[in-house]
């Protein structure tokens, strides 16, 4: 294939957002060092990419688990579901909101401390 162009591509990948996206993460990968999988036919790397996408010799779904890690920038770690949990962390996850009640409500405005202080 002498020229790439995105008919070629949209075949492979339908949504044209989405092909620019994975384009530029092959790109990027292929920038970084990793290996090219046709001949380079002195294109840039975002051609090569191009080109690997039409002639499906990259993976599309690597390349979207690839480019969704690389966005990604805190991860938020599973808590257990409450049916998971065991007796003794449910009633440490009830006293601990208790004890948060507690503090909250013993929070005193100053409408509260002037009545207080006229008892």
């Amino acid at each position: 294939m002498a020229r790439v162009t995105v008919e070629d591509c949209i075949l492979r990948v339908p949504n044209r957002f989405e092909l620019v996206m994975l384009s530029a993460q092959r790109a990027r990968e292929i920038s970084a060092g990793s290996p090219i999988t046709v001949e380079r036919d002195n294109d840039k790397n975002p051609v090569v990419s191009l080109r690997e996408i039409a002639d499906t010799t990259v993976d599309p779904e690597a390349l979207r688990n690839s480019l969704v890690s690389g966005l990604q920038h805190h991860v938020e770690a599973d808590e257990p579901e409450e049916e998971d949990m065991s007796e003794t962390d449910m009633l440490t996850a009830s006293l601990q909101s208790a004890e948060a009640e507690s503090v909250l409500t013993k929070t005193s405005s100053p409408d509260m401390e002037a009545e207080e202080e006229g008892e």
